[in-house]
């Protein structure tokens, strides 16, 4: 029995639970304001308190699990999108100028950080979710790329592949028919690291006024309203601290759980 793999996927599950019913139902409106019971301690009628506007944490946490969820899920998918086939190329073409062009590429974006590319885009754009996305989403390509050029280069030379060279198929068919399906498991395990980073990115860009605006709930936006109220309101920062840490040691613990029950040298190596 793959413990991580259980209760990585029960805890983001939850999680994702919470963000798809936040559609049809929240216990109040997340947005409604009600001055006269701001500030209160978790309680009958609100489970997580309420915020300095009176605003129920609850239906906050739930609603900025969705902001979360989709913003990470966007960015992971422009990585995956970007990444994956420069990377299958990049391998296809070892040692060529495009091969070149590409890790070079790579290494300038990473020498920029998802914070500092987020900065650079909203001094020219604004702030939003959207930027965020495209920051994180940005940040995202390289890893994609690099972690698919490495492992395919080590197929490139397998006699599957000589074979199919040999039939007469392109680099481009094999990269699509051959490699690819070879190194889906280490992209998907690789996507739900990525997803849980593209969580805590989220929150910090929101946490900095970069990521999702007022009065869209964000987990980090949250962290940053309380970061005052902490000495006689501590449920404001612990509850959406709370929810990060869950979601990431949820997204963690299933990459982990994905991880050894996709690479049997895995299983046998614990067995």
């Amino acid at each position: 029995m793959n413990r991580n793999l259980i209760l990585g996927a029960a805890l983001s599950s939850l999680v994702l639970l919470a963000a798809l019913v936040s559609f049809v139902w929240t216990p109040y409106d997340h947005a409604a304001l009600n001055i006269p019971n701001k500030l209160q301690p978790p309680n009958a009628l609100h489970w997580f308190g309420t915020d300095h506007f009176g605003r129920d944490m609850f239906s906050m946490i739930m609603v900025g699990a969705r902001t979360s969820i989709a913003v990470a899920l966007v960015a992971v998918g422009i990585g995956v999108g970007f990444g994956v086939p420069l990377g299958l190329t990049a391998a296809a073409r070892k040692g060529s100028w495009l091969d070149e062009v590409i890790m070079r590429g790579n290494d300038l974006v990473f020498a920029f950080p998802s914070l500092v590319i987020a900065i650079l885009i909203t001094a020219v754009f604004g702030a939003g979710a959207i930027n965020a996305i495209i920051a994180i989403g940005i940040f995202n390509i390289p890893v994609f790329a690099r972690i698919t050029r490495g492992a395919a280069l080590s197929l490139w030379e397998r006699e599957f592949i000589l074979a199919a060279r040999v039939s007469g198929k392109g680099a481009a068919r094999i990269s699509a028919e051959h490699i690819l399906p070879n190194v889906a498991n280490l992209l998907i395990v690789q996507g739900t690291i990525q997803f849980s980073l593209g969580i805590l990115a989220e929150a910090g860009l929101s946490y900095v006024g970069l990521g999702a605006q007022p009065p869209t709930p964000s987990w980090g936006r949250m962290l940053a309203d309380a970061q005052t109220m902490v000495s006689f309101a501590p449920h404001l920062a612990l509850i959406p601290g709370l929810a990060i840490i869950v979601t990431v040691l949820g997204l963690n613990l299933l990459g982990d759980g994905l991880r050894d029950w996709l690479d049997p040298r895995i299983r046998v190596a614990r067995a």
